[in-house]
């Protein structure tokens, strides 16, 4: 079988014990013992767990979706002023040949193969299943389909101009008949997707029927993937806006339905996720590394709380060393800071830990010095995020002695996000500013545990607008949402230079190395692998990365 985009190991070849020998030439693994496998529900979700394992990938969410594709924007930067190894992307220096690239993108499309595979196979299948391997049959169908879109998701957001692969038989094409799909069309299969599995998959509360729903999709899943798709599908470079009321009509469903709920206390968000305590009323998408019995070899450890966390020292034989790769942009700190927001403590760590003090956080700035003092404090530049912070919360009996994996599980939707989308989808479509209000006062209220701190009613839809933008900032920082949401809104290199200025403004040496390569109109998309785009003939390089 020839696939030049697709590659590696099948969801059923993993479990079969099938292995491939060639990126470009081989087996026909589909085929090899498919004859004499799924068939009943069983065996279906085995295979199924397979394709949730390809999000624990170090090309997808362990490290490249979660933190290395996603943090620079105006609030998070990369640890240092080179541009080379890790630092590449952050910095917006990568090219079309960068082997990170590359690899998403392949994985990503390997995870759809996976996925295409589950479904055309369960769906033949189906029929002859009896009443109750049918009814789970279609919930993981369901799933798979909810799988697939956010795979394609990912593909189109970051890379804007792909190839959309319906089915297996597609995949065995020559590279050269590939042709690149208009975004709409992508998005138009995302959707439909979405609104099948949001059909047939129960609500997380009332699911009765699989044995465990844990970190599994649900109906809350797709809708709010799915309010989160229309959002950026209006948006910028599509910009449908007629997409701002379907998000309001799907992210209504799951507002109104009572089936979700924020967790009263914030700091719990973060102790839960360090810990695989996972809560079905906050938490809709999640990936799950939890795996403390096999941290150092088990491939779906992840780097959460490890590149992006706490710095932290290595002691022998007591944890492992923190990279701390991921800082926070000083004027983001600074802004923030005179808020008197409890969640910023939660969120930025102006912290570390060493050697000579354990566990006892050691701070960056001096004892009475704050962020706001108008010396400039290059100490601010060392801050982390504080969301992950695996000394604060990780257990005792569940301690990381890793130097680079963690078993720390990563959000990838909240329901906080989708009650920041239900507002901004309502604000943009024209509808009712009271109930908009509302749900940025819902986040805000969990975040301050008080209603002094409320969003007026009488707010214009611009000062809405700019408000919603920042609570996303706050309420979501870190969380891989922030460059996405400055793409889709259009601003993504205004806000690189504006940040850039008001560095300058406050240390002329401040280091922000990603304003010196960002270029408007280059840089709101990843481009196209160059190995395969010389492959594929019939398709082009995304603007500003050359031919």
């Amino acid at each position: 079988m020839k696939k030049i985009l697709l590659y590696g190991m099948s969801t059923l070849g993993m479990f079969l014990g099938v292995s491939c020998s060639d990126l470009l030439e081989e087996e026909s693994y589909t085929e090899i013992g498919k004859e004499n496998y799924l068939n009943d529900a069983s065996e279906a979700e085995t295979v199924l767990m397979g394709i949730y394992k390809d999000l624990t990938n170090e090309y997808m969410y362990s490290y490249h979706l979660s933190l290395l594709f996603t943090i620079s924007s105006d609030i998070a930067q990369c640890e240092g002023n080179s541009t080379s190894g890790v630092r590449e992307i952050p910095t917006n220096s990568h090219n079309p040949s960068t082997s990170e690239i590359m690899e998403t993108w392949q994985k990503l499309y390997s995870s759809i193969y996976d996925a295409n595979d589950f479904i055309e196979t369960v769906t033949s299948r189906i029929g002859s299943w009896s009443g109750k391997n049918q009814e789970l049959g279609t919930i993981y169908l369901g799933e798979a389909r909810a799988l697939r879109a956010l795979f394609y998701f990912e593909l189109v957001r970051w890379y804007g101009n792909i190839v959309l692969v319906k089915t297996t038989s597609e995949a065995e094409k020559s590279a050269t008949e590939y042709v690149q799909s208009d975004p709409r069309d992508v998005y138009a299969f995302i959707e439909e997707d979405l609104k099948y599995a949001a059909e047939v998959l129960p609500w997380a509360v009332d699911d009765t029927q699989r044995a465990t729903n844990a970190y599994r999709m649900s109906k809350g899943s797709a809708l709010g993937l799915l309010a989160k798709v229309y959002c950026t599908w209006a948006g910028y470079p599509v910009r449908d806006e007629t997409k701002w009321g379907e998000a309001v009509k799907v992210a209504r469903q799951v507002v109104e339905s009572g089936k979700h709920r924020l967790i009263p206390d914030y700091e719990t968000v973060w102790r839960n996720t360090c810990n695989g305590i996972w809560d079905a009323g906050e938490s809709l998408i999640e990936v799950s590394f939890y795996s403390p019995t096999s941290l150092d070899s088990d491939l779906t450890a992840g780097r959460i709380g490890k590149w992006n966390g706490v710095s932290a020292e290595m002691i022998d034989g007591q944890r492992g060393r923190n990279a701390a790769n991921w800082k926070v942009v000083y004027s983001f700190t600074r802004e923030w800071w005179t808020h008197n927001d409890p969640r910023l403590p939660l969120s930025i760590a102006d912290y570390k830990y060493d050697k000579n003090n354990g566990r006892t956080p050691v701070p960056y700035l001096s004892s009475g010095s704050t962020p706001l003092d108008k010396t400039g404090n290059k100490a601010c530049q060392l801050f982390t995020p504080g969301k992950w912070d695996t000394e604060k919360y990780v257990s005792s009996t569940n301690y990381m002695v890793h130097n680079d994996k963690s078993n720390v599980n990563w959000y990838i939707l909240r329901y906080s996000d989708v009650l920041l989308l239900f507002a901004e989808a309502l604000n943009e479509s024209g509808g009712s500013i009271m109930d908009a209000v509302d749900a940025v006062n819902a986040v805000r209220r969990r975040g301050f545990k008080d209603t002094e701190h409320d969003l007026s009613y009488g707010l214009s839809r611009e000062e809405l607008r700019e408000a919603i933008r920042k609570e996303r900032a706050y309420e979501l920082c870190f969380e891989g949402h922030r460059k996405q949401d400055l793409i889709r809104w259009g601003i993504y290199y205004e806000s690189i230079r504006r940040t850039s200025q008001e560095l300058v403004d406050w240390m002329p040496d401040a280091n922000y190395t990603v304003a010196r390569y960002t270029i408007e109109g280059r840089h709101e998309l990843l481009p196209i692998p160059q190995r395969d785009l010389d492959l594929m003939k019939l398709c082009k390089q995304n603007p500003g990365w050359g031919k």
